[in-house]
């Protein structure tokens, strides 16, 4: 099957050529007819399968008709990152590059003001985050009444990063006579709750079993020791195979700690972390994409936003602490059918982690360098306790007294040096300390002093 036979348009169908696309991928597949048709969908699709076209290039195809009215955005898709948002505006650029649609990106860690005035022209699409498109409608830049198509992508990170409540607010402002689309990699009961709120009658479209790992992706689990997680980093990051890598971790002091330590090392590395802000993240992005650096050290924030065609690592420096998260994280590679490598170096510790992510995947994941981890410093044997004098053995005493006689024997000391003269007057000697010369006692017991006078009586 080809993109053609999917009903998209001859300008669209130009765009996807351009864009080196020439098979639509299972996911597509799926969605495409369906969101052509005006149905609600719900699409459960791991990340790299290619879904974000999946509803890209239809709402392009139904944008096409029509046009936009001042703070009135048209269509709507929601993204729980920065990373992720930018990612669907690029591709609404690329692929709509021969239609005439104007595009608003609203999130945050960005100056108000431009968005502000995009809106005010009108917008056929508007993608957002939640958090930034709440702030505009609190304060009255923008009204939803006029949405007629919205796309809630990645629920179940929504879930995650607590921002379901605002979702539901979102949704009980758009008008109840408009097509919605749901995408997520799970589907736990809390986003099978919102789709049944929200959704009529949705289709659902499922390209792989949901919690799987991309069959492209190569999983290996090395087993080491906490002190020797970094040099077992770098050994990766000098073999053979390697070509360029995201390496997360689930810290951002983490982040910055790893991403100095491998500059000292002599390597092409840049930072993703949340402490950064937007233009920064973007511009570290886009030197990873364009090559000038082919080490991106990122904590989770960066999970599902980064798209980079030909990422032949992820490296999981921390064992994620949510399973779902590690599939997205080495999502990041094998992607657009192409091959890919995720590691994840794991300590005793995170045996917990890991039993979780292989209960979730149902996959175990290949060990390796176990044997070097497990090599624990063997402890040194204490020495052998020398029996007591006494308890030795005649001819070992003999032999110890031979060996004390057949040392030769001491040089004699050289005679001490004399004195000045002053020295060696003699001190006076101390007189001997005295005595206190004891009391005479008297005839009465117990007394030494002296009879006093009116003790004493003569007789007359």
């Amino acid at each position: 099957m080809s993109f053609a036979d999917l009903g998209l348009s001859d300008e669209l169908l130009r765009a996807v050529a351009d864009s080196g696309y020439g098979e639509p991928t299972p996911i597509q597949r799926g969605v495409i007819p369906s969101v052509l048709m005006g149905k609600d969908l719900v699409g459960i699709a791991q990340t790299g399968t290619g879904k974000t076209a999946g509803f890209v290039l239809p709402m392009i195809d139904i944008l096409a008709q029509g046009r936009s009215r001042a703070r009135m955005p048209r269509s709507m898709i929601l993204e729980p990152t920065r990373e992720l948002a930018a990612q669907v505006a690029e591709n609404f650029e690329k692929y709509g590059k021969y239609h005439k649609l104007s595009m608003a990106l609203l999130i945050g860690g960005v100056q108000m003001g431009d968005q502000v005035k995009a809106l005010e022209k009108g917008v056929d699409v508007l993608i957002a985050t939640p958090g930034r498109l709440m702030d505009l409608f609190g304060r009255g830049k923008i009204m939803l009444n006029g949405c007629e198509m919205l796309v809630i992508d990645e629920a179940d990170r929504m879930l995650d990063m607590g921002f379901i409540p605002d979702i539901e607010e979102i949704c009980s402002k758009l008008p109840k006579s408009r097509q919605t689309l749901l995408f997520s990699a799970t589907m736990p009961p809390p986003i099978q709750k919102l789709a049944a709120k929200f959704l009529n009658d949705p289709k659902r479209v499922e390209a792989t079993r949901p919690a799987t790992a991309n069959v492209n992706i190569e999983q290996r689990l090395v087993q080491v020791r906490p002190d020797k997680k970094k040099d077992a980093l770098r050994d990766i990051l000098r073999s053979a195979e390697f070509k360029n890598a995201i390496v997360f971790s689930n810290r951002k002091t983490t982040v910055r700690e790893l991403a100095t330590s491998l500059k000292r090392s002599h390597f092409s590395v840049g930072q993703i972390q949340g402490d950064m802000d937007q233009s920064s993240r973007i511009a570290e992005f886009d030197r990873f994409k364009s090559g000038e650096i082919n080490i991106l050290v990122a904590s989770d924030v960066a999970a599902r936003g980064l798209d980079v065609k030909g990422v032949s690592h992820v490296i999981n420096f921390d064992v994620p602490w949510q399973p779902d998260d590690y599939i997205h994280r080495i999502g990041r590679t094998g992607r657009a059918g192409m091959k890919g490598i995720a590691i994840t170096l794991a300590t005793p510790a995170d045996a917990d982690q890991v039993a979780a992510i292989e209960k979730l995947t149902g996959f175990k994941i290949a060990r390796v360098g176990a044997e070097q981890a497990a090599a624990e410093p063997e402890a040194r044997e204490p020495r052998e306790a020398r029996p007591p004098r006494e308890a030795r053995k005649p001819r070992e005493a003999r032999e110890n007294r031979e060996s004390r006689e057949a040392r030769p024997p001491r040089p004699e000391r050289a005679p001490r040096a004399e004195t000045p003269a002053k020295a060696k007057e003699e001190r006076k000697p101390r007189p001997p300390r005295r005595d206190p010369q004891p009391q005479k006692e008297t005839e009465d017991e117990g007394w030494n002093g002296p009879m006093p006078s009116f003790l004493s009586f003569r007789a007359d």
